[in-house]
């Protein structure tokens, strides 16, 4: 079908521009920047080889240093085993089959490491990950099939907008209602009865503070241990992911985490396949014929240097018996596995992490996406295609997904979620009370992108950090001659970073009457622009007052911010130029995200002159002028 098409088109084309991207960052880098950047470990230990699935042998590696640094791997993600030896021809392509802290399995198609393995030292590059774009152009090509038949293809043609969503009301929902409604408010109320009464789809909208987590466990729950059974949620990314695991298993359900993601906390790794077959009954025999296959594999090592035709004869009936007790290791692996999902009440995973070999073959009755107004499209074709039912969670006035080519607008930075809030509006259940905003901090978000139906709770509403204290201040730097600066792309304000600083030394000054250390409100500091949040670090480690309230404080990006929130937020917005250029500024949403991560006091500072051009800042300064929140920083 042509929806499907368009989708493929765009899908094709964002590859394309992810590829071009990560050729051109990864051509010209040198090791060390690779790994400063998360994209290679170097240098590795190499802690054993095992047989894999299939004709693959499996390598266990080990990061030796450096264990400090962030990294991009993840399950299933396509890599380079390299030795320094020789870069270019030294390395040889596998696949993640399990990561954890500093420890990862690869598979590689070969059945012994090569020569190279033990000249120089070992390393481990991320390359171009296909994998996920052939999953998601599989599911469009599955889900544009689907669409043309006529009972199986229902729910697609429900959210392609061509039919209608159907609910039914059960007499038992009152009675689960009403054993919730101490610990959900109305409208989380409302959201769980959509969800329970929906035979199609049934979007949650959680705007920030809402609660929309709590809703969806309590809403999973029910699911789960009624008649619907077993259910898959799945969301874009693994911490996502691993918040909703942990939340689910906190309500006694029985959970099952596809995949290992780069950084599985430690009281979640009980909840992943892995773990649970390590600690399966049958595992000792798992372990057993292992060493049994490692044993045939080193005898067959011994002919390495002999290769007669006996010698070579021999070594090739060592490796088939290797291969034969693999083979055997994978039957009781899958009979493990399967054991183990179909006594799960929830399975977990990431939106490609539903294309899981375990779990391919599966389908639910319902299916969750959560932080869906996250997700691009083509991914949340992998999940859905598994479901009867689809139930959607997120804030689609927040950050949309990260997309590569950024030009392609009305494509895939439209997100199958805005889509069914805007076709099938019966399916939507916004939650109304947010647990996180005094009310004049939420009152302008609630005003620009929730119809003015976003209220604070009583326990937030008036909560203040001390007496007489503001609790949302814009401070207007026009005329102040904070100009902005540009170095390439990036964008900073340093004059501007300055007075954050010394504004927020003279606020801090003014709360140390009220609180001491170990009980001080937390601060983020956070801006739009990268360059501006290191210039912000660099003064505030020079800042003698400020750097001692180091553990305190957290200076970011608004995007890396996203689903964070602190007691005090100050916002650099950066931009000040004579001809109102506000470039990034212009993503509303994402002055969404930021105001809304502060819980008793909001700072934004900007310049009124390059703002107020554009109707959202101009209605923003409105907004705290009408708050009495409006100063100019000349007042400083």
């Amino acid at each position: 079908m042509e929806y499907f098409r368009q989708l493929q088109a765009l899908l094709d084309n964002e590859r394309e521009e992810d590829r071009v991207q990560f050729e051109a960052l990864t051509r010209h880098m040198r090791i060390s920047e690779k790994r400063e950047n998360g994209m290679t470990w170097f240098p590795i230990a190499l802690r054993g080889t095992e047989p894999g699935r299939g004709d693959y042998l499996t390598i266990e590696i080990e990061r030796t240093s450096h264990q400090e640094l962030q990294h991009q791997f993840r399950f299933g993600m396509s890599v380079a085993f390299f030795s320094n030896h020789d870069v270019q021809n030294d390395r040889m392509e596998g696949i993640i089959s399990y990561i954890s802290g500093n420890r990862m399995k690869v598979a590689l198609r070969v059945d012994e490491l090569p020569d190279w393995s033990r000249d120089g030292k070992l390393g481990i590059d991320a390359i171009f990950d296909e994998n996920s774009y052939k999953e998601m152009q599989q599911a469009l090509k599955q889900a544009s099939l689907l669409s043309e038949k006529h009972k199986e293809g229902r729910l697609v043609r429900i959210l392609m907008g061509l039919e209608q969503p159907e609910y039914h009301h059960d007499p038992e929902f009152g009675v689960l209602l009403a054993k919730l409604s101490g610990r959900l408010n109305e409208f989380q109320l409302k959201a769980v009865e959509k969800i329970l009464s929906a035979r199609d789809i049934a979007v949650v909208h959680g705007p920030p503070g809402t609660g929309k987590t709590t809703t969806l466990v309590q809403a999973i729950r029910a699911l789960a241990r009624g008649e619907n059974g077993q259910v898959l949620v799945v969301a874009p990314s693994n911490a996502a992911v691993d918040l909703i695991s942990e939340k689910l298993s906190d309500e006694g359900l029985n959970i099952v985490r596809i995949g290992n993601p780069a950084r599985v906390q430690e009281k979640l790794l009980r909840l992943t396949l892995d773990e649970k077959i390590a600690t399966h009954n049958s595992s000792r025999d798992i372990k057993r014929l292992r060493k049994q296959a490692a044993e045939y594999r080193d005898m067959a090592h011994t002919y390495k240097r002999s290769f007669g035709a006996a010698e070579r004869e021999q070594r090739k009936a060592l490796f088939s018996e290797a291969r034969a007790i693999q083979q055997e290791i994978e039957r009781l692996e899958e009979y493990i596995s399967d054991d183990l999902l179909s006594k799960a009440e929830v399975i977990t995973a990431t939106l490609v992490g539903a294309s899981h070999y375990t779990i391919r073959s599966r389908r639910f009755q319902t299916v969750v996406i959560d932080e869906a107004a996250q997700a691009i499209e083509p991914a949340c074709w992998i999940p859905i295609l598994k479901a009867q039912k689809l139930v959607m969670a997120g804030d689609h006035n927040q950050l949309p997904p990260t997309i590569k080519l950024v030009q392609l607008s009305n494509g895939l930075n439209t997100t199958l979620m805005e889509k069914v809030v805007e076709i099938h509006s019966e399916a939507v259940v916004l939650l109304q009370k947010q647990y996180r905003m005094h009310a004049t901090i939420a009152g302008f978000p609630s005003k620009e992108f929730y119809d003015n139906k976003l209220e604070a709770d009583d326990s937030v509403a008036s909560e203040i950090l001390f007496r007489g204290d503001n609790p949302m201040q814009f401070i207007d730097t026009a005329g102040c001659g904070f100009e902005e600066s540009k170095e390439g792309n990036n964008i900073s304000n340093p004059e501007e970073a300055a007075f954050v600083v010394k504004h927020l030394s003279l606020y801090i000054q003014e709360m140390n009457v009220y609180y001491k250390k170990s009980s001080y409100p937390s601060i983020g500091i956070i801006s739009p622009y990268r360059h501006q949040v290191e210039i912000l670090k660099e003064q505030i480690a020079s800042s003698g007052i400020l750097s001692s309230y180091s553990q305190r404080l957290t200076i970011s990006t608004i995007d890396s911010f996203q689903g964070q929130e602190r007691d005090i937020i100050y916002i650099s917005l950066a931009r000040s130029n004579a001809e109102s250029v506000i470039g990034f500024l212009s993503e509303v949403r994402r002055m969404n995200v930021a105001m809304t991560r502060a819980k008793k006091k909001l700072v934004i500072v900007g310049d009124s002159a390059t703002l107020a051009s554009f109707p959202f800042y101009a209605d923003l300064i409105n907004y705290t002028q009408e708050q009495n929140a409006y100063v100019s920083a000349w007042e400083f």
